[in-house]
């Protein structure tokens, strides 16, 4: 019985024991520098926009396994149009913040449109997204644009300090700290946690990847849940897109490359099954 339970929780918790060991080992041969609150907060500061199309990956694979390919190129694209619209254009940063959103959120219907009632494998249609979203971008511009917005860049450098730290090697304390795009990561990230857990859609979501036959047959609307659930990744991935341009203050066609890769291995390797 206790061989039986402790198979059961290496099955369950096979990710976080690796996470642990990799973490460990690596503490070994840094000394422990990999450890230090600077080093993670920046390592977490780096990799908010990640967690955001992670989060929007996780809708989409617990549709039914299925996955969208076109988070990387969506980014890509909404960060070269929001890049345009503050630099050549000279538009307010809200503004462009919302067309960015509002982007995003177009593209999730498109495609959710046709993965959900046209009944077109997800595969096939992320995979065209993902070329229209980089061909879009590249028609945009080819060159980086730098993003010069005053207030764009105040955000994008204010720095939220820890009460945590180290110590240079003459005493002086050095604290940690994060960037805003962390805390809005945190909020969205909460916010589809509530979503998931006490929400009738959430509770449809999970239905409909169990067992997408026997959902249709308790009355669910399984084809608008679908559509539902890839318009808000594809508001996620707007909002990754905004998330990364104010880690990188730039648009440019080669950014955000394999992207949807790391949000499919972030949003499996995190527990989530395909």
């Amino acid at each position: 019985m206790n061989k039986t339970k402790g198979l059961d929780f290496i099955k369950r918790y096979t990710m976080i024991l690796v996470l642990i060991v990799v973490t460990a080992f690596f503490a070994w041969r840094t000394g422990g520098a990999i450890l230090l609150p600077m080093n993670v907060s920046s390592l977490i500061s780096q990799n908010a926009y990640v967690f955001i199309l992670a989060t929007g990956m996780l809708l989409c694979i617990l549709t039914g396994g299925n996955i969208d390919l076109s988070v990387g190129s969506v980014v890509c694209f909404v960060g070269a149009i929001g890049a345009v619209l503050m630099v050549n254009m000279k538009m307010n940063m809200w503004l462009a913040i919302l067309i960015m959103f509002v982007i995003g959120t177009l593209i999730g219907a498109f495609q959710g449109f046709w993965i959900a009632y046209v009944r077109i494998p997800p595969f096939i249609v992320t995979l065209a997204g993902m070329f229209f979203g980089r061909g879009m971008t590249s028609i945009i511009s080819t060159d980086m644009i730098s993003i010069k917005n005053k207030t764009f860049l105040a955000w994008a450098n204010y720095k939220i300090y820890l009460p945590i730290g180290s110590y240079s090697r003459r005493g002086k304390f050095i604290p940690a700290y994060i960037y805003p795009t962390v805390i809005i990561a945190i909020l969205i990230f909460i916010v589809i946690a509530i979503i998931m857990k006490y929400t009738k859609f959430g509770r449809e979501v999970y239905a409909i990847g169990g067992n997408a036959q026997s959902a249709m047959m308790m009355g669910l609307n399984v084809k608008k849940t679908k559509f539902k659930a890839y318009v808000l990744d594809g508001l996620l991935a707007g909002c990754g897109g905004f998330l990364f341009c104010l880690n990188s203050c730039s648009g440019f066609v080669e950014q955000a490359k394999g992207l949807e890769m790391d949000a499919i291995s972030a949003s499996v390797i995190g527990g989530t099954l395909l």
